[in-house]
């Protein structure tokens, strides 16, 4: 490799993990908004304005990725599946965060790519090694000491946040499996306007009008959502998936920020302890995922 084309590398990579982060900070931003407008407003309102104002950045997206010709798809199944999913998630999530401190819904909810590695076998045809199984266990271990069941302090919530993992894990294993027929584009437009759609269906039976500054609220929401799909795509558009995934686990400084700045909900100890094996066991399970595709094909589980 010429030192020129080092260079580059490195700024790229530079790039990257700045919009991957940026794009983290707007992501658990948007949810404290959502926890915020949560204590007056509906879900289906809130997932309504989240998904309404987020289509712009994603036409915007269409726009300079080729055109808006890129949403066509010939296979709309696919896409309303990766939609729902999705809806499901965001209403999990967002329900969850009526009970749940920030940070502790995002702890479980970082179990996403463990399931990913779970499923790829079963969906994907995809081999998984004893190492990335024993992360994968290892984090699912840290999942059960956040939700804590059995427990008095075991809240019901903790299991739509789990629900929210596996509705994402469902969307990135589908988005794996038809990135080389679909466009960016598309699989990041139908996953809004689904929601969009499902949410405006039960929207007039929960309808509440908002006021004072809490519009504004609304459209900050929803902005900071298709914000944060430009900040992700660019992410891995300028660097590789190795260099930026481990940027995703910011969310846990942000989260806890948001949450002690807003409610002064701070994480308990074993809460800590779950979202560390869950961080941790994400990174080795990435980094094992890399070192497989580095090998091309060379079997190292």
């Amino acid at each position: 490799m010429s030192a020129l084309t080092a260079a580059q590398e490195g700024r790229n990579n530079g790039l990257g993990i700045l919009a991957m982060v940026a794009g983290i900070f707007c992501m658990a931003t948007m949810d404290a908004l959502a926890k915020w407008l949560g204590e007056s407003y509906s879900l289906s309102q809130i997932v309504f304005f989240r998904a309404l104002f987020a289509i712009p950045p994603v036409l915007i997206l269409a726009h300079f990725s080729g055109g808006l010709r890129l949403l066509k798809t010939q296979r709309p199944m696919v896409h309303i599946f990766r939609g729902v999913c999705t809806a499901v998630a965001i209403f999990s999530f967002f329900a969850s965060l009526r009970v749940l401190p920030l940070a502790e819904a995002w702890a479980i909810a970082f179990a996403a790519p463990l399931i990913v590695t779970a499923l790829s076998m079963p969906l994907l045809g995809e081999p998984v090694g004893w190492r990335r199984w024993s992360g994968v266990l290892i984090g699912f271990l840290g999942v059960l000491i956040v939700v804590r069941p059995g427990m008095t302090a075991f809240q019901p919530a903790a299991l739509l946040a789990l629900a929210t993992a596996v509705g994402y894990a469902l969307v990135m294993i589908t988005g794996r499996k038809y990135a080389t027929t679909e466009s960016t584009a598309a699989l990041v437009f139908y996953t809004t306007l689904i929601p969009l759609a499902l949410a405006g269906t039960v929207l007039p039976m929960n309808w509440q009008t908002p006021v004072g500054g809490d519009w504004a609220l609304f459209v900050i929401l929803g902005t900071l959502g298709g914000l944060a799909m430009l900040l992700l795509t660019q992410a891995f558009r300028l660097a590789q998936a190795a260099v930026v995934v481990p940027f995703d686990y910011t969310a846990m400084i942000w989260s806890v920020a948001w949450g002690w700045l807003l409610w002064r909900d701070l994480p308990d100890a074993m809460a800590w302890a779950g979202a560390a094996l869950i961080i941790v066991s994400g990174l080795y399970v990435a980094h094992r995922e890399a070192q497989l595709r580095r090998q091309r094909g060379r079997h190292l589980d």
